[in-house]
């Protein structure tokens, strides 16, 4: 199965990683790697992630304070956001169609 960022999502992904590139050596490549896994284990074993919202699921990352939430769709799985836990919750519910 193949994923999809939602645009916004993938802006999230990328500002999440600029700023622990600010933090020191290496600590955005352990981010990305941790966003990476994260995402594989999703293809893997799709249903496995919390139901948050209708179908909207859960994955949490390793190592790092951000989510990664999902729907199934039928030739793909969507990423909606990559959100911190910090945020405010349910911010991303319009990026889901």
């Amino acid at each position: 199965m193949r994923f999809e960022f939602h645009e916004e999502a993938f802006e999230e992904y990328n500002h999440a990683a600029s700023y622990y590139a600010g933090l020191g050596e290496g600590i955005w490549l352990r981010f990305v790697d941790a966003v990476e896994q994260t995402i594989d284990l999703i293809l893997q074993h799709p249903m496995a992630g919390r139901v948050i919202l209708g179908d909207v699921r859960r994955c949490l990352t390793s190592a790092f304070p951000y989510g990664i939430f999902y729907t199934i769709e039928p030739d793909h799985i969507l990423i909606a956001a990559v959100a911190h836990h910090s945020r405010e919750p349910f911010y991303w519910r319009g990026r889901i169609g």
